[in-house]
């Protein structure tokens, strides 16, 4: 079972990939029974979008390409403070946090509700300070592929330009006590190096690429021995799955 592989959560992507809410919510809540708290990417940061996605189970809500500050500041309102919404959200968000039985109520129903950003463009970099300084975001990710466009070198993740845009995403983060994450499907050569620059966590791969890579490995494996292996007649061999 993918409980027992030694993961710390799984990552579910609704902007790329065709999941409905109803799909969602049961690959939420099927991941939490094994003990897997489910990251939730949103199509756009809406804050709508992300208590949708907590009312649909996830664990923590990462908003993509966010590069405003004002941005951070509704998505903090919508899984920070919630259930409130209107002008009583306006107050709190501009420092009239409510105290009493309201205040422990929402406290406690939020607990555990996290806030990641997707940092991927050269303004997000530009106005990092200004987005680390919102209170109640938890982490930031960096999306590789639309920071190597945005820096204007697409899938050019050796360069230095790339790699040096994403240590001082990785530094800002860190000192200021935020997570620091990345999507990265290289080799452990890369992900020890991504560590060295900061990273605290990474998103590794993508289901259908662990897929392909260990059913290649093992066909190769298996066509190698069949080569090897004594065998009588003209009869083909095939591999079906």
């Amino acid at each position: 079972m993918i409980g027992d592989c030694g993961l710390d959560f799984v990552f579910i992507d609704t902007e790329h990939i065709a999941i409905g809410r109803e799909t969602l919510s049961w690959m939420c809540r099927c991941y939490a029974v094994l003990g897997l708290p489910p990251l939730v990417r949103i199509t756009d940061p809406d804050p709508h979008k992300a208590t949708v996605a907590l009312d649909d189970g996830a664990a923590a809500v990462v908003a993509p390409y966010v590069e405003l500050p004002e941005q951070v500041q509704a998505l903090r309102g919508a899984t920070k403070l919630r259930p409130l919404k209107g002008k009583r959200m306006e107050e709190v968000l501009n420092g009239f946090m409510p105290d009493g039985e309201l205040g422990d109520y929402m406290a406690s129903r939020n607990a555990g509700h996290g806030l990641i950003i997707n940092v991927e463009s050269v303004p997000a970099i530009e106005r990092l300070d200004a987005l680390l300084d919102i209170d109640g975001l938890d982490a930031v990710l960096v999306g590789p592929h639309d920071l190597s466009c945005s820096l204007g070198i697409p899938e050019q993740y050796t360069d230095k330009r790339f790699l040096s845009a994403v240590e001082v995403i990785f530094q800002k983060a860190r000192s200021r006590g935020i997570g620091a994450g990345i999507h990265m499907w290289g080799s452990i050569e890369e992900h020890v190096r991504l560590l060295n620059m900061g990273a605290n966590f990474f998103i590794h791969k993508a289901d259908i690429i662990l897929f392909q890579t260990h059913l290649t490995t093992e066909l190769s494996q298996l066509w190698q021995a069949f080569g090897k292996a004594e065998h009588s007649g003209s009869r083909s061999i095939d591999i079906l799955i």
